[in-house]
């Protein structure tokens, strides 16, 4: 039998000889399958098929798809925690840690902000990374959106926006460089721009 009509089932599964063996192989594999269908579309299942080990492993080495994208693109564990504690605690003053958090996770320190401009820069110029970078920024809003009392049906669309308006504070201060918003204090941004994202993401219901 060959190579190309082997069947899947041939295909070894379980833990493979050695840890950094195996999670260069899960690393090697998610980068590949985030590169062909995009951070949405992407499974733990699929990865793990692509790598030959059970998908419980690729969980037990990088705990979720999130972690697994971030490690893909060197993102730092510190950088990724940005985007999920400052949901954590009461709604009240949720639009301004979320602000605070956003930009100290893109203007922090290099090794955490540089691999998510490298990211965003790529966004602006090719389609692909693009959409992996607004599927993976929406979804850490969505996600953390998820746990606040917001109506179902539009709580995508309100963390929709709200992404939308951080990246576009990133892109003019760090990519374009706006003179205005370059020179800007983060924390005349946070006073500005938090009343807009607490609006957005806890909306007060009649």
């Amino acid at each position: 039998m060959t190579a190309k009509s082997r069947p899947v089932s041939a295909v070894r599964r379980g833990r493979r000889p050695g840890a950094s063996t195996t999670r260069q192989a899960i690393l090697e594999a998610a980068r590949a399958r985030f590169a062909s269908d995009g951070f949405a579309a992407t499974t733990i299942r699929r990865v793990a098929a692509d790598a030959g080990v059970d998908a419980s492993l690729v969980m037990q080495f990088f705990g979720s798809k999130n972690e697994l994208f971030a490690a893909v693109m060197s993102i730092s564990p510190e950088a990724l925690a940005h985007f999920s504690t400052a949901f954590d605690g009461s709604d009240e003053h949720l639009g301004e840690r979320v602000v605070r958090a956003f930009l100290a996770a893109w203007e922090g320190s290099p090794q955490d902000s540089e691999p998510l401009l490298a990211m965003l820069r790529a966004g602006v110029v090719n389609e692909q990374a693009g959409a992996q970078l607004r599927d993976f920024i929406q979804a850490r809003l969505i996600d953390g959106a998820a746990s606040r009392p917001l109506d179902h049906h539009d709580a995508a669309l309100r963390a929709g926006l709200a992404s939308s308006m951080l990246v576009g504070i990133v892109v003019g201060r760090r990519l374009v460089g706006v003179p205005i918003l370059a020179d800007a204090d983060p924390e005349t941004l946070v006073t500005l721009v938090a009343p807009a994202i607490q609006n957005l993401l806890t909306p007060v219901h009649p």
